[in-house]
């Protein structure tokens, strides 16, 4: 059995408060202040006692709607926003205790940042601007420029090395924000809603360039979206925030099939249950003894209900289930795939 993921970063009662005062009035509530506490001391709770865990080589989301504070939290995980209390770890490092040089020796080194406007420099060109972040760094020009052809290529813009930012188009331009913060090979990885300025064509073609590129890096990742359909379709784990709050984190199939509250359930209420549930869900355990007609094939217990169905769906045998180390984990049969198909 493979060993369990550590956390590579971690948030223990996080709290961003707006206003005069909030750090003490906060204090002298014991750490911890309600709807009429904020409103009492007019502070704005921008973050409010959040607690969660980014596992090492996962991509964690965090989604809500506008105002409900993601956008905040991620720029108090990187300190770029000052957080009003709590902890923040980063390979079991508080970045709170941290010295403003130890944060910029942190962002520059350990972590890349890709936000919702590319923020590229246009004086430069994609080659530039892919090597500047180790141009800050001072890493001489040969290495800095070696390695940024690297992520170049790496993103699907080899050819466009001298082009600059106004010569691309916007998918172009967002694959050069990600080559650049791909660029000092960071530990952690952090978007704001990167695609969202796209147009959806373009947007789920960036969708599949993320999938691709987090197949081939492994990184740790936190990603920002208001979109459910996204997050579902990109994310390990997901946090819903409201209100500055986070109301549910679990899996895409955990918050589709047992959403905490309202709120969450009606992010999840359109999605179609087949393509977010998966075959180890559904699975039953092998019989004792091979049925007498055999088995129909192998299906993978990771893989999504929708995506075996038309393997199965017509098939009068049991399919039996496979885990990611390719062991014989249990069997899937037909009428249990098509009760998950009917659901809406």
């Amino acid at each position: 059995m493979a060993p369990s993921p550590t956390p590579k970063l971690q948030c223990r009662s996080v709290w961003k408060l707006f206003g005069t005062g909030a750090s003490g009035a906060l204090k002298a509530a014991g750490g911890s202040l309600d709807d009429e506490g904020l409103e009492r001391q007019q502070l704005v709770g921008a973050v409010r006692d959040v607690n969660l865990e980014v596992l090492e080589g996962e991509i964690f989301v965090i989604m809500g709607l506008s105002g409900s504070g993601k956008s905040t939290l991620v720029r108090c995980l990187s300190r770029l926003i000052e957080p009003t209390s709590g902890e923040i770890l980063f390979n079991g490092e508080n970045l709170l205790n941290a010295s403003e040089a130890r944060m910029i020796e942190i962002r520059r080194h350990q972590m890349g940042m890709v936000f919702q406007h590319f923020a590229l420099l246009p004086h430069l060109t994609v080659l530039g601007n892919v090597a500047f972040p180790l141009e800050i760094q001072g890493v001489d020009r040969s290495t800095r420029e070696t390695r940024a052809r690297k992520m170049i290529e790496l993103v699907g813009l080899e050819g466009r090395e001298e082009f600059f930012p106004n010569e691309l188009s916007g998918g172009q331009q967002q694959r050069v924000g990600i080559a650049r913060s791909l660029s000092v090979e960071p530990e952690i990885w952090f978007l704001d809603e990167p695609f969202s300025a796209l147009d959806p064509l373009i947007r789920r073609e960036m969708q599949d360039e993320f999938i691709r590129l987090q197949n081939v890096l492994k990184k740790t990742i936190v990603f920002i979206t208001h979109d459910f359909d996204e997050a579902i379709r990109l994310a390990d784990r997901i946090a819903i925030m409201k209100d500055g709050k986070v109301v549910q984190t679990g899996t895409p199939e955990e918050l589709v099939l047992n959403p905490a509250d309202e709120y969450v359930a009606e992010f999840t209420h359109n999605v179609t249950k087949a393509k977010v549930v998966k075959v180890r869900t559904i699975m039953k355990p092998l019989p004792e003894k091979t049925p007498r007609q055999g088995y129909g094939g192998t299906v993978r217990a990771s893989e999504a209900v929708a995506d075996v169905a038309p393997l199965i769906e017509n098939a009068k045998k049991l399919f039996r289930v496979l885990d990611d180390e390719g062991e014989i984990v249990g069997c899937l049969a037909r009428d249990d795939v098509v009760a998950i198909m009917m659901q809406a």
